[in-house]
């Protein structure tokens, strides 16, 4: 079963900027709150019930109970095969995405900008890119100084299977390789409050 279908997604409160990959209608871009968490406090470890209730306070969609991320395995820029299940132990931002797509390329620098502040404190940040040549991937991954790992899905499989009908699409993944949360549409995600949730989530495993 498409592990999508197995969210339970929080109320629709707000619109987001979303891209239908090549050849496939628009989804649904519901599933995202309005609601952000605002502390300058240090991040606490939380509880399950606790940490859930923060991600959905931050405007994610959230599972009633952390779903087993199924695994698989695709080709990075260098040619070699990365599978998920290789950042076991680490807390993994997997973004599903296009060069062709405006909310996509959006997000972007703040996606770069989160990795290069908490990478070393065990974030992992996977970009899989659906459907387009290396070369042109190589070349925005390049132009844009992007050092998170890329992944080319080149016929869309795993990303219709991880159900990015509408993209910018991004899950979190904790160290158990549960997902704990996905968003659709792009975000900045470097802001305060998205920095504190993910040292929330760091902290918690």
């Amino acid at each position: 079963m498409k592990i999508y279908m197995l969210l339970a997604l929080a109320a629709a409160a707000a619109t987001v900027a979303s891209c239908a990959p090549r050849g496939e209608p628009a989804a649904s871009r519901g599933g995202l709150a309005a609601a952000t968490t605002t502390t300058t406090a240090a991040a606490p470890a939380l509880t399950p019930p606790e940490l859930r209730e923060r991600l959905m306070a931050a405007g994610l969609s959230v599972p009633k109970e952390p779903i087993a991320a199924d695994d698989f395995a695709l080709a990075s820029l260098a040619g070699a095969s990365v599978s998920l299940s290789s950042y076991r132990g680490r807390v993994v931002f997997l973004n599903f995405w296009a060069t062709w797509c405006p909310p996509c390329r959006g997000e972007m620098p703040s996606m770069e900008r989160l990795h290069q502040l908490l990478r070393d404190r065990g974030l992992e940040i996977v970009a899989v890119d659906l459907q387009e040549s290396r070369d042109e991937v190589k070349k925005f991954v390049t132009d844009n100084a992007l050092t998170f790992t890329v992944l080319l899905d080149a016929d869309g499989a795993v990303g219709s299977a991880w159900g990015a009908q509408s993209i910018p699409t991004t899950y979190l993944i904790d160290r158990k390789g549960n997902i704990i949360a996905r968003s659709v549409g792009g975000r900045e995600w470097d802001s305060a409050d998205m920095v504190t949730l993910f040292e929330t989530i760091l902290a918690a495993e």
